[in-house]
């Protein structure tokens, strides 16, 4: 009769929860004891409730009861779809105390705080490195193992990250969302167009150890650093040429299968290289954009400007 009256004697000793029921007290109690009776009989999750255990047993059913009305999405768990909901109505209910941010879920509240705390609690095993969410340790975690659970479907690349799954695809569909304020430059990269736009503002962070070179690009730089080291990893395996860039090595192999993807729409000519193309496509326009600094000699291809200049010296 309890149940009726709201009457709630059943007290907690531990914490401020009161119950109707001594069963309810006693499941209650599991809580604090860490015991877990239920046991699923599919896997080797146990748990303290029983309702638990049921939730639990959606995950191998595939079970999803509490379905949106506005939309596909479903869910296993009543408080998921209500959660859910506020992504409809715009409504963040839980506000950060030290800036304006808001969140639609107390977790995504949670992990923003790790913003102003700096915390980093969760460490990794293997070297120094230290995170704020149990997620980034994770992705972290695969560049020790090399775990890469991302696969691409259209062609042989996997990776680690989704995100990194998700722009790799623009390579596929040929979308750069990505656009420069400035020209017509597009990119499948928010990182690429940052990098971009010091091509614009002259800015070069960038800047050599042992020269005077500087660049607006980090792997600028480190393809830079080869010409000091006379590193050049990418091997032909065709013949005894090596590079220092991977896309060099692509041209070269141009040469062994006699491919030419780069075709002139004024003439036959066809060519390997996009800079042979652009070249060429100079004799059609008769802009010389090479001039000579001792003579009003002009060219077309920097090679012939800098033959030139032999005849004065």
């Amino acid at each position: 009769m309890m149940t009726h009256t709201r009457g709630k004697p059943f007290q907690c000793d531990l914490c401020n929860f009161v119950f109707s029921r001594k069963s309810n007290l006693k499941r209650h109690m599991m809580i604090h004891s860490g015991e877990k009776c239920f046991h699923c009989d599919l896997c080797d999750s146990a748990f303290s409730q029983k309702d638990e255990l049921k939730y639990h047993m959606m995950t191998h059913t595939g079970e999803k009861p509490f379905q949106c009305d506005l939309c596909d999405s479903a869910f296993s768990r009543k408080f998921g779809i209500k959660s859910h909901m506020i992504t409809h109505t715009g409504e963040k209910p839980f506000q950060c105390d030290l800036c304006d941010s808001a969140f639609s879920q107390k977790s995504h509240l949670k992990r923003h705080m790790v913003i102003h705390t700096r915390e980093k609690c969760f460490q990794c095993d293997f070297c120094d490195s230290a995170f704020s969410r149990k997620s980034e340790l994770k992705y972290h975690m695969m560049n020790h193992t090399g775990e890469k659970l991302f696969k691409c479907d259209l062609c042989d690349s996997a990776f680690s990250r989704k995100g990194v799954l998700k722009c790799h695809m623009m390579t596929h569909t040929g979308e750069k969302p990505f656009q420069c304020n400035l020209c017509d430059c597009a990119f499948s990269k928010k990182s690429a167009l940052k990098d971009h736009m010091m091509t614009h503002t002259g800015e070069k962070p960038f800047q050599c150890d042992l020269c005077d070179s500087a660049f607006s690009q980090k792997s600028t730089l480190k393809y830079h650093m080869m010409i000091h080291t006379g590193e050049k990893p990418f091997q032909c395996e065709l013949c005894d040429t090596s590079f220092s860039r991977k896309s060099n090595l692509k041209c070269h192999m141009m040469i062994h299968t006699g491919e030419k993807p780069f075709q002139c729409d004024l003439c036959d000519y066809a060519f390997s290289r996009k800079d042979q193309l652009k070249c060429h496509m100079m004799t059609h326009s008769g802009e010389k954009p090479f001039k000579c600094d001792l003579c009003d000699s002009i060219f077309s291809r920097k090679g012939d400007l800098k033959y030139h200049m032999k005849t004065h010296n």
